[in-house]
């Protein structure tokens, strides 16, 4: 036997798994088929937010959060309604979907603190949601941001399976992919597949598949940790639901190549139960990468509130699209209102003003103060004056930008970055004018401008995230910028069902002996967790509460 537990995949799930299996002294075979540079999986290069609840640092900007409304805005995102029939694909997905809120209100802040993981003073207010209080969407500020961003998750516990490796409880199989399960009378045994050729990319970059040669691996257990389908726009369009609309002829990325969603197609080959594979989670604010390291690198705009969003042909968006509120509930509306699901992009049109305070990018690279845990340079750029150097960096050079100091040159430089000139310099002018007109008074009918002035009620909000309501076209908060938005691939929410101790289900519904999963391939817990809609901050906790479920209950059961 090569190990007690092989875990398929070394991103932040697989870590998490294997730092509870080494600790209660169970060896460890992580297989992954990118190189060791690439330890910590998509974790690393994400902004790192997590949701929490009910933590000190709410309380110290004034939010009251509680378990009970934290549930009821999982409930209205989630939705779950796949809840008949003799094997339900919701059936687990609720369940685990209640126990992670249990656990974000619960043990998981202390949990993270004891693996050395540490918070800034930021909680951000990301997906405000639909409108409605029992709907899609965060009451309040819930998005925990770590030191160290991304990196400040996923290295402690690299970190460990390092350690682990060096003292032997752990072994690596880098650039070897697995290409199937191995079954002993019903029971998963162990892992096959390729060994691929040496590749030493930088981490993120795309290797290559040559493969040359074979291994084997046996186990008491095999965790599959795989990932989704992000990086693989073949399988995100083969799975696009119709309640979508059609997707986008062309796609940005979100995350790197590798993550292909092979190892979710080879386990349901294997006998395995998949469910909810049409509930996926892509973001509307992407911007191409001026500096990429993987093909089609895309970043997201985390955008604050005060932004106006047009179609594509320059109809301002209604509600719910509206920046920061509503991810699928936008992308739906771009792709199923007639006359532009032919179109792949959007606009936001905003100022130099609102740019400086209310634009953040998603990612460990694009926040540096956070990422390199330097709180001069963080009070320097979230408090003083001027946009911060990678967004300066994406208006400078970024293919998606367009600056000017009038709207007439704004509406040249956008109508310039399309086949066909799709924009009216008055229709523009029209919208943009009739919301300048709401800010006049502390009234109004205009929902965005409302959901300005809530949104400052944060004290979070009015420090960081929020500007003051002024007009758009204030000559004194120029210059105008106007930014061209693709849909970036992200996320995949359904995925192998599981129950409640992450053990995967076969398709009768029956737990296979020996086999569980976790993190995104297994939908967050119990093949759908999210639901149809996800509360941002949830994607890494839900790769760590997955992870760590399966690393005790393998480590109490072997």
């Amino acid at each position: 036997m090569d190990a007690d537990v092989i875990i398929i995949g070394g991103g932040l799930a697989g870590l998490v798994a294997a730092n509870e299996l080494v600790r209660a002294g169970r060896r460890v075979a992580i297989v992954e088929q990118e190189n060791a540079a690439n330890l910590g999986g998509q974790a690393f290069w994400s902004l790192g937010g997590l949701f929490l609840v009910d933590t000190p640092m709410q309380r110290r900007l004034g939010v009251k959060d509680s378990f009970e409304l934290a549930w009821q805005d999982w409930q209205g995102s989630a939705q779950w309604d796949r809840l008949s029939g003799p094997h339900p694909e919701d059936e687990w997905a609720a369940r685990w979907g209640r126990a992670y809120v249990e656990f974000a209100a619960g043990e998981k802040r202390a949990w993270l603190q004891q693996q050395g993981i540490r918070f800034t003073p930021l909680v951000g207010w990301a997906e405000r949601g639909d409108g409605m209080a029992g709907g899609h969407g965060n009451s309040v500020p819930r998005f925990h941001v770590p030191w160290g961003t991304g990196t400040g998750v996923s290295e402690p516990f690299a970190d460990k399976a390092r350690a682990a490796a060096a003292a032997g409880g752990v072994r690596f199989f880098f650039r070897h992919r697995v290409d199937g399960l191995t079954y002993d009378g019903g029971t998963v045994t162990g892992v096959r597949g390729a060994v691929l050729a040496p590749d030493d990319s930088p981490r993120g970059v795309s290797s290559s598949r040559d493969v040359v040669g074979e291994f084997e691996l046996r186990g008491q257990a095999v965790v599959i940790a795989s990932g989704g389908i992000g990086g693989n726009h073949g399988q995100v369009r083969r799975w696009w639901p119709d309640r979508l609309g059609t997707p986008p002829r062309k796609m940005v990325t979100g995350v790197p190549q590798h993550v292909d969603g092979r190892m979710l197609d080879i386990a349901d080959q294997s006998g395995v139960r998949l469910v909810n594979r049409d509930r996926m989670w892509h973001y509307t604010e992407g911007i191409r990468n001026w500096n990429p390291i993987w093909p089609d690198h895309a970043i997201r705009i985390l955008p604050g509130p005060s932004s106006l969003w047009f179609d594509a042909l320059g109809r301002r968006l209604p509600a719910p699209g509206l920046p920061g509120y509503d991810t699928l509930g936008t992308l739906g509306l771009l792709r199923t209102t007639p006359g532009i699901q032919q179109f792949d992009h959007s606009w936001f049109i905003l100022n130099q003003r609102i740019i400086e305070k209310e634009f953040a990018l998603s990612g460990s690279e694009q926040n540096p103060d956070i990422t390199n845990r330097d709180l001069k340079l963080l009070l320097k750029t979230r408090l003083g004056r001027g946009a911060s150097g990678p967004i300066e960096a994406f208006k400078e050079h970024g293919a998606d930008f367009v600056v000017a100091d009038n709207l007439a040159d704004l509406v040249r430089g956008m109508n310039a970055l399309t086949d066909q000139p799709l924009l009216d310099h008055g229709h523009l002018r029209r919208q943009i004018e009739e919301r300048d007109a709401e800010v006049r008074n502390p009234y109004s009918k205009d929902i965005q401008v409302a959901g300005i002035r809530n949104s400052r009620r944060y004290l979070g909000d009015r420090l960081f995230r929020t500007v003051k309501p002024h007009r758009i076209l204030d000559p004194k908060a120029g210059p105008l910028i106007a930014v061209r938005l693709h849909v970036v691939t992200r996320k995949t929410l359904g995925g192998i069902q599981t129950d409640l101790t992450g053990q995967a289900l076969g398709r009768d519904g029956v737990p296979i002996p020996g086999l569980y999963a976790a993190g995104e391939a297994a939908g967050f817990g119990g093949g759908g967790a999210h639901g149809y809609n996800a509360l941002e901050g949830t994607f890494l906790g839900g790769c760590i509460f997955t992870g760590l479920t399966v690393g005790r209950t393998l480590a109490a059961a072997l």
